[in-house]
């Protein structure tokens, strides 16, 4: 009996290090809390334009005039950005620091001064970078080489 139970001890574990890869990837999704989402105006201090997902970094500025220095992840990776024509030197262009920016952010259930960013809108409220699909601004996206 015992030498038929090592054929299956044996394939279950192979089985469940081939799975362990799959786990491997963050749960972007359930990290944050898209329930506690907000919008505000915010300026943005740096953006980056990184794998696996492009980082923006802003101040928030709360009704007593204090600041907040937050980060946000986008949901769309860089080769979902380029895909609609949203190169790195357009998306520093439109994300300058400096630059003031609508953005909704959904923030981790961890707590902090982080969140995932949903939407970025500039201040006549055109979509810079969006979590639908297809993103926004497509329509200007140069068009897909051979």
């Amino acid at each position: 009996m015992k030498r038929r139970a090592l054929p299956r001890i044996v394939l279950g574990a192979w089985l469940a290090a081939c799975a362990l890869p799959v786990l491997a990837h963050h749960g972007t999704l359930v990290s944050y809390d898209r329930d506690q989402q907000w919008t505000r105006e915010v300026l943005v201090t740096r953006f980056n334009y990184a794998n696996p997902h492009p980082q923006i970094f802003f101040d928030v500025t709360d009704e007593r005039g204090g600041v907040e220095h937050w980060s946000g992840e986008l949901l769309p990776n860089p080769a979902g950005l380029l895909r609609v024509g949203w190169t790195k030197a357009r998306s520093l262009k439109a994300l300058a620091p400096g630059t003031k920016i609508n953005i909704t952010i959904a923030p981790s259930r961890a707590g902090g001064i982080v969140g995932l960013v949903l939407r970025i809108r500039d201040l006549e409220g055109a979509d810079v970078v969006s979590d639908t699909v297809p993103y926004p601004d497509a329509a200007g996206a140069p068009a897909p080489q051979p």
